[in-house]
């Protein structure tokens, strides 16, 4: 919605403060919130300790879905962090956003195209990288000529294609259940007198339920994003 983020300049690098500042606090809060829930373990859980314990469970659970076998051991808790760190930049900007002298300083970095291409690369070297380590350069490199040699360029769109979807897909959820929020709220402050009272009352009840909406599609695309990314991460680490 055209809007204008600080950037900085170092060493012909170009850094957008509000990205920066969202992943940092997203970073905060993570630590916080596990370090919280982790606290005085029992053998018998209770209260928060469950908590944590189902959350482990829960993003165990994904990557055994893809990896039943050992393989799938090495990659609970990366599959637990990453479903952290995406889930909690989805919501921050339905909750925290920052506007400061016509410049928006904080918001979602996951509405941003720059950081899930960044998230799905990641994801994309560690899996050829597993792939090598698994399988062997032999093992790997003859994934993309199986089950025959002419499906090579096939496999490696396939590669390029998964990269791109597994970004898009949740930059493109993220950023427009936040331009929707902006326009709903922009509608509750557009009228005056009379009309501005009942737009404001409609908008805010529009905004509380778009709101909690969009915390369910930020969970969905977390659990989507992570699910991928093991499905992806498997078929390099599991061979035929």
């Amino acid at each position: 919605m055209n809007e204008s983020y600080p950037v900085v300049s170092f060493m012909g690098l170009r850094f957008n403060l509000a990205n920066d500042l969202a992943i940092l606090i997203s970073c905060i809060l993570i630590f916080a919130l596990v370090f919280w829930l982790a606290r005085k373990p029992t053998l018998r859980p209770n209260g928060r300790q469950n908590v944590l314990e189902y959350l482990i469970d829960f993003t165990n659970g994904i990557v055994k879905q893809a990896m039943p076998g050992k393989e799938g051991n090495r990659f609970g808790l990366f599959a637990f962090v990453l479903f952290l760190f995406v889930w909690v930049n989805n919501q921050l900007g339905l909750f925290l956003q920052l506007d400061v002298g016509g410049k928006t300083w904080l918001r979602s970095s996951t509405a941003d195209p720059i950081i899930t291409l960044s998230l799905a690369m990641m994801v994309l070297v560690l899996s050829h990288f597993f792939g090598v380590v698994f399988n062997g350069t032999k093992g790997y490199l003859r994934e993309y000529v199986s089950p025959v040699a002419f499906l090579l360029p096939i496999n490696l769109i396939e590669n390029i294609t998964n990269f791109v979807t597994l970004a898009l897909r949740l930059y493109g959820n993220i950023y427009a259940g936040e331009v929707l929020l902006l326009l709903i709220r922009q509608l509750a402050f557009s009228g005056h007198g009379l009309l501005g009272g009942v737009s404001f009352i409609g908008g805010f009840a529009i905004e509380v339920i778009w709101q909690g909406f969009s915390v369910f599609i930020g969970t969905i695309q977390a659990y989507i994003f992570v699910t991928l990314s093991t499905v992806y991460t498997s078929e390099k680490v599991i061979s035929d």
